[in-house]
């Protein structure tokens, strides 16, 4: 039933929301892998305050946002449902300000810096699962392919940050002096950013504008009837499936970054090969969202994305085999992981629009906090596989993602055009 019948109207201030969203987006990203990219570093910094070969490792900084997203994803996601994204994000910067500043103020402790990590984990779903609430809310539908894109950019480019600038700010090259230090700055510097962006949302973030960006303003569903319908889709679950298995590579790729270089020759913990992958996220978010909302299409630039994602992986698996020589293995490695950031990371954005226009009138929060769940679940399980022992199942377990590329490429093809997005097309054309 239409709830009204409201002439659809946008607003110029949906940018500062739009703008707000992606900066606090920005720094969760950053404190999520401070420590990912220069691991090796940091275990000579913290070295005694932890038993390397326990699952409380330099590891488990990364990890334990994965750990927490499983328990609170949903809660996040039924706050942010019920009680809008003013609340909900909220919730999630002044967590992020207060958790990101103790952390920089006490970086020289272990214990803490984990503490305060955890802290920094309970607040990421109430930002990352608020992403398509935000442009329903805020931008018509023309735009809300646009508007995920951008926030998915924001996470991407706090990920770069945290894999090319923190080894800047530390002593990442063994073979130089002053190898592990640095830590106390480079997280007060993030932790006083954070903090800062953590006010500016509070203050500046918005419900909704005045009138609806839209005129398909139908009554929602409540978030358990919202639960239910989402999972009686097909399209639904098999998209559940690609983010299982898509967004658990990238998770798992993104924490292990420097152990991947590692595994390549790399000595220097520089950083690079998870950049560039971050940099080609950053360009794929940026172009392909915008041509899926200028062409209304929503399954063939998720085939495309899958399909550019299958010589990414390859690539960056199969490095070692192509050559015995560590340049050339490092530049192999160096062009897939740009290739597989260009086309997976690009596939978020799109899969979080498509699934909220195939589970309408579910609430968009819920559609997308289930598909972060899931890949939540298998990047938590990859990298504990890929970590234990040393690293010792790490090749291993990028064989398997080489695998599970192919079998995605084949899902995706099973996959039905939106038909909201059909209906626009036949409504504006």
């Amino acid at each position: 039933m239409l709830a009204s019948t409201r002439v659809e109207k946008v607003y110029p201030f949906r940018w500062v929301v739009l703008l707000v969203f992606m900066l606090i987006s920005v720094v969760v990203q950053i404190q999520w892998l401070a420590h990912a990219a220069v691991a090796r570093p940091a275990e000579v910094f913290y070295e005694g305050q932890f038993d390397p070969s326990s699952f409380f490792n330099i590891d488990f900084l990364a990890m334990v946002y994965m750990l927490v997203f499983l328990v609170m994803s949903f809660p996040a996601s039924y706050v942010i449902d019920t009680y809008g994204i003013r609340v909900g994000v909220s919730i999630g910067a002044a967590l992020a300000g207060v958790s990101g500043l103790t952390k920089g103020l006490f970086a020289d402790s272990f214990t803490i810096v984990m503490v305060a990590q955890v802290g920094l984990a309970i607040a990421q779903p109430f930002i990352l699962n608020a992403v398509t609430a935000v442009s329903v809310r805020w931008f018509p539908l023309r735009e809300r392919g646009m508007a995920a894109g951008f926030s998915a950019l924001a996470q991407y480019i706090g990920i770069v940050i945290a894999m090319l600038v923190t080894p800047l700010m530390v002593g990442s090259d063994p073979a130089k002096p002053g190898y592990g230090t640095g830590f106390e700055n480079m997280l007060l510097i993030y932790g006083w950013l954070t903090f800062g962006v953590a006010v500016v949302t509070l203050l500046l973030l918005r419900e909704k504008p005045p009138t609806p960006p839209s005129v398909q303003t139908e009554q929602r569903h409540s978030f358990a009837k919202g639960v239910k319908h989402i999972l009686r889709q097909r399209d639904m679950r098999i998209t559940l499936l690609l983010f299982f298995v898509g967004l658990g590579i990238f998770n798992a790729v993104s924490s292990m970054t420097d152990s991947i270089a590692e595994n390549a020759g790399v000595q220097d913990s520089d950083g690079l090969i998870g950049g560039l992958m971050l940099i080609g996220g950053i360009l794929g978010a940026s172009i392909l969202p915008i041509l899926s909302d200028k062409f209304r299409k929503r399954k063939v630039f998720l085939v495309i994305c899958i399909a550019g994602m299958v010589p990414g992986i390859f690539g960056l698996t199969f490095a070692g085999d192509l050559s015995t020589d560590p340049s050339t293995v490092y530049a192999i490695s160096l062009a897939s992981s740009f290739v597989l950031g260009f086309f997976i990371m690009s596939a978020g954005p799109l899969g979080f629009q498509y699934a909220a226009e195939v589970c309408h009138p579910a609430p968009e929060s819920t559609s997308q906090g289930m598909l972060l769940w899931v890949g939540q679940v298998t990047g938590l399980l990859f990298v504990s596989g890929m970590s234990m022992q040393s690293n010792r199942y790490l090749p291993t377990f990028m064989i398997g993602f080489a695998i599970l590329s192919l079998f995605s490429l084949g899902a995706v093809l099973l996959l039905r055009e939106s038909p909201m997005i059909i209906t626009e097309r036949d409504r504006t054309e």
